[in-house]
Order: C-alpha cells, then sequence, then structure tokens
C-alpha cells in the first residue's frame, strides 16, 4: 500500500495518533454497542422441530402425495372416511411386520423358528400413531374437528380389526399388565402375620381341656 505524505505544516507523527485516535474511539463505541446489546453478536439459531412435528409432516406429505396420484385426483376437502381406509391398505406395502394368515403353520406363534412366505404389513402399533399425527395435521391445516375424516368411526372399527387379527396372528397379547404394588415397608408383611383360626377353633380347644381333664381325673380314681 503506498504512503500518504504528511502535510509539510505538520509534524510527521500528527495524523498517525489523530488517525489512530479517531480509530480507536471508533472501535470503542462498536465494542460498547456489542456489549450493550449482545444479542446481535451472535444470531439466534431457529430451533429444530421435534421428531414427531417432523414426522408429521412427512406424513401429512405423503398423504398429500396419495391425493394426487389418486385417479382421479382427490380434493382434501373430498376426502372421506372411505379414502383414508384405502390409503391405510395402501400402506401395508411398506409395512416391516410379519403376519402369518390361518394356513400357516406359524399361525398364533410369537416367535416362528423359521421364514414363511406370510406377506408383510404395517404393525398395527404404526397405524394407530401414523392416524393419530393426521388427524391433528388435517386440523392444524384448516380441516374442521367435526369433518375430519381420520377420527371417523370407520376407521376405529378398522383399527380395531387390525390389532385383533394380528394379535391372534402373531401370538402377541395388548392386553396391559397390571402393576404389581410394591411391598409395605415398616410393618409386618403378609408372610409375617399368621393366619386367622378358623370357626369355632376356640371351642375346640376347649374341649380337647375338658377330654384330657377327664382323662386325668378316671386315672387318678383308678389309681
Amino acid at each position: 500500500m503506498d504512503l500518504i505524505p504528511n502535510p509539510p505544516d505538520s509534524p510527521p507523527s500528527e495524523g498517525f495518533f489523530a488517525s489512530f485516535s479517531s480509530s480507536s474511539s471508533t472501535s470503542s463505541a462498536a465494542a460498547a454497542a456489542t456489549s450493550s446489546n449482545p444479542s446481535q453478536s451472535q444470531p439466534q439459531q431457529p430451533q429444530s422441530p421435534s421428531r414427531y412435528e417432523s414426522q408429521k409432516r412427512r406424513d401429512w406429505n405423503t398423504f398429500g402425495q396419495y391425493l394426487r396420484n389418486h385417479r382421479p385426483p382427490l380434493a382434501l376437502s373430498r376426502c372421506n372416511a372411505a379414502h383414508v381406509l384405502e390409503f391405510l391398505r395402501y400402506m401395508d406395502q411398506f409395512g416391516k411386520t410379519k403376519v402369518h394368515t390361518q394356513m400357516c403353520p406359524f399361525f398364533g406363534h410369537p416367535n416362528p423358528p423359521a421364514p414363511c412366505p406370510c406377506p408383510l404389513k404395517q404393525a398395527w402399533g404404526s397405524l394407530d400413531a401414523l392416524i393419530g399425527r393426521l388427524r391433528a395435521a388435517y386440523e392444524e391445516n384448516g380441516g374442521r374437528p367435526e369433518t375430519n375424516p381420520f377420527g371417523a368411526r370407520a376407521v376405529r372399527l378398522y383399527l380395531r380389526e387390525v390389532r385383533e387379527t394380528q394379535a391372534k396372528a402373531r401370538g402377541i397379547s395388548y392386553e396391559k399388565k397390571k402393576r404389581k404394588k410394591p411391598p409395605q415397608h415398616g410393618g409386618a408383611g403378609p408372610s409375617d402375620r399368621s393366619p386367622p383360626p378358623p370357626p369355632g377353633a376356640g371351642m375346640h380347644l376347649i374341649y380337647l381341656l375338658c377330654c384330657s381333664l377327664v382323662s386325668c381325673l378316671r386315672s387318678a380314681v383308678n389309681n
């Protein structure tokens, strides 16, 4: 960089100190402004959506693509429970759960020992979660709750049927297990307590004492 010569009437160092002082004051002012407003120095990063929100958005896009590929293409306003059931059957081709047929020797077997040609389908739990996300996405995108096709009775009955069918085919029970109550500390446990005497036990003891007393008296009299 070429240096600009100082004016002849000024001392050689005057221009340097003047520019340095002005740059110092400028940098000080910038530092003060930055310290007074630290949010400007560190831009806030947008929060990434949660896993549930991301999955819900992907499911909604998948359902929208299904409506566009429908023959003929179907508008969301004309979608009903029958189209939702059709979509769920369409999603079975992407399932990874083996559902045995009644003719399969592994029908009702929870852990089959060998492979079989039974089809792969969507698990009941996956379909139930999928319908829940689509039901919420439908209302978030302007749909009315009273016309929500994902909450129709036919869809609920279909999910119940899938649950029962897969439970029989795979030998899996979906009933919730009852939680065992934790043992209570600080008192006598059930094993420490003696069982209550049966009814009439007191009278039986009195009868035995009386018999023993009579035997003793007879022995005394005979002797």
